[in-house]
């Protein structure tokens, strides 16, 4: 697709790796544009996540009466499956900036240099949890409350999309979220 949110962003670096800042400017430019449904229909959906790729979908979580705030567009990177589901890092309940410095973080475990679309982050729950703040983003997500596909993000997409103000915080507002993850 090539006007997708994504290719724009990646129109503007010429196809070279960028700051942090200079990535969240070209987000910001985007303005109001972007919206996790106008986002969700560019892209890539499969029926079940890509591993080692971060993905975004609608979720209703089964015990959200409970929760005091919850995701309803997670944008996952999943760590390992269980019967039923899976468990997964939602870069959502961390602050973008910081989002950027974890995905910093998790290019280590990338399978290969080229940071493109054959590129994936060779990731688990114990490989992952001695990075900081990562705790406060472990989430278990139950297949039977998703109520989309997967929209899969490669490799080279990511750094733009973990600027994207496309989470949907449900009881609290995204700085309150962020604000509990310093804590």
């Amino acid at each position: 697709m090539a006007n997708s949110i994504f290719d724009k962003i990646s129109n503007k670096t010429g196809g070279v790796r960028k700051s942090a800042t200079w990535y969240r400017n070209a987000v910001a430019s985007l303005g109001d544009r972007i919206t996790a449904r106008k986002l969700y229909n560019q892209g890539r959906i499969n029926a079940r996540p890509s591993l080692g790729r971060l993905n975004l979908f609608f979720y209703d979580p089964k015990t959200k009466e409970k929760l005091p705030y919850y995701d309803t567009f997670p944008l996952v990177l999943p760590l390992e499956g269980f019967r039923g589901g899976f468990v997964g890092m939602n870069f959502h309940y961390l602050s973008p900036m910081i989002r950027f410095r974890l995905l910093n973080q998790l290019q280590g475990f990338a399978t290969n240099s080229k940071f493109d679309s054959t590129t994936r982050l060779d990731v688990s729950y114990q490989r992952v949890a001695g990075l900081s703040r990562v705790k406060t983003t472990i989430k278990k997500y139950l297949y039977s409350h998703v109520r989309s596909g997967f929209m899969r993000i490669d490799t080279q997409d990511a750094p733009t999309a973990v600027y994207l103000p496309v989470q949907q915080f449900r009881k609290r507002s995204a700085s309150y979220v962020y604000g509990q993850s310093r804590g």
